[in-house]
């Protein structure tokens, strides 16, 4: 994990305690983004560099048109992008593979030849943020004109490896408001003990969580009931800890600079139902997907069928953002179901209504519900499909 490396412990450190010392608003600002391109060129490489520049290029010019047909192809190169670099094998393996294994063997061995050994560092969380700046341009925000103020909020580096996705809306009148007076000592306390909070969650509790799900989950079959338990709870917590760990660790770096990034994550296990446990849990992304797939797509505006609909849509497409597998795709429907489901159950004859009476009545019962559906898919997230049922199952006895 980059955060945990001892070569970024020292950047940051140096970045942040340069940025806080240097006595003019445009001084911090070139440092900073001499500092953000140093990270990006030494965690990424030329290979990771070059693609991610040419995408800047595209949109920063995109913007400035303020044309919606020039937008909409900038927002559609990223998407290509993306696809391109992280998905293309996956597409191929389902996509081409069962209508020509031939073509599919061609496709794939000309992609592998094409395609770096990973895709570009933060490729997915470029294209999002990308995504989002030119669709708000596209429909009437200011678009950025300052190049280095659209480089700062591209490869910001504290938010470039794992969020929390940034809206440039929030994010550049805090960039400013801290270059013109970085030197404000509670940001200073109230960041470090953030970053704090992020490395005591991520080492001391994620990766010894961690360490124990590894050991025991190849023996889940051999565990006893109660111990099958403990290792979903384990798997729960891990994931948790882990990414709510990158985020607070990624928010005080800003915070120490005095510049504020989003929240990612508000006690997400303390939701009640489905919906609220998705304005909790990882909000950046949750947001990002309600404002530019499920609005978009409609949203619950053309009746309860078409409401579902675009959750399943927007979910699957959330999971699949996650990594190019069927597991993220099945958990991400998984979500889009649930959550279909939490907005229509009411209306089904006979039970929709005494549901929901006991929902209201009893919040503990809504909360159980809500975790035990989070934590099942869990499952899906992190196992294949059939790895995943067998353990569901397993832990009801079966």
């Amino acid at each position: 994990m980059i955060f945990t490396s001892y070569w970024f412990l020292l950047f940051a450190v140096v970045a942040m305690a340069v940025f806080r010392l240097l006595p003019r608003p445009w001084l911090r600002q070139g440092w900073l983004a001499v500092a953000c391109a140093t990270f990006h060129w030494h965690f990424a490489g030329p290979a990771g560099v070059k693609p991610i520049i040419v995408l800047m290029v595209i949109t920063y010019l995109a913007g400035l048109t303020r044309r919606r047909w020039v937008c909409a192809l900038g927002m559609f190169a990223s998407v290509a992008a993306l696809c391109f670099y992280k998905y293309s094998l996956f597409l191929i393996g389902g996509i081409v593979a069962p209508l020509s294994a031939p073509a599919a063997a061609s496709l794939a061995a000309a992609a592998t030849h094409a395609l770096p050994g990973a895709p570009p560092l933060g490729m997915s969380f470029f294209a999002f943020e990308f995504i989002h700046y030119l669709f708000e341009v596209r429909r009437g925000g200011a678009p950025i004109r300052n190049p280095l103020s659209f480089a700062l909020f591209a490869i910001f580096f504290p938010s470039l490896v794992a969020g929390p996705i940034k809206r440039y809306a929030q994010f550049l009148p805090s960039l400013r408001a801290a270059a013109a007076s970085a030197n404000s000592a509670s940001d200073l306390a109230e960041g470090l003990a953030r970053v704090g909070l992020g490395f005591a969650k991520k080492i001391l509790i994620a990766d010894q969580l961690t360490a124990y799900i590894d050991f025991f989950q190849p023996h889940f079959d051999d565990q006893t009931l109660v111990q099958k338990w403990i290792i979903l709870a384990a798997i729960a917590f891990r994931i948790l800890m882990d990414f709510s760990g990158y985020s607070d660790i990624a928010i005080g770096c800003a915070r120490i600079m005095g510049i504020t990034l989003p929240e990612n994550f508000n006690w997400p296990y303390a939701a009640r139902n489905l919906q609220e446990f998705w304005t909790r849990w990882h909000i950046s992304l949750s947001l990002w997907i309600r404002d530019y797939v499920y609005i978009p797509l409609g949203g619950g505006r053309h009746g309860w069928p078409r409401r579902v609909l675009n959750a399943v849509i927007a979910f699957g497409l959330c999971g699949l953002w996650h990594g190019p597998a069927g597991h993220f795709v099945l958990w991400g429907l998984y979500h889009g179901c649930g959550l279909g489901l939490c907005a229509v159950y009411p209306m089904i004859p006979e039970i929709g209504k005494p549901l929901q009476a006991i929902f209201r009545r009893d919040a503990v019962f809504g909360w159980a519900l809500t975790q035990l559906f989070a934590w099942f898919g869990w499952l899906l997230f992190f196992y294949p499909t059939g790895v995943a049922v067998h353990m569901g199952m397993q832990l009801f006895g079966l």
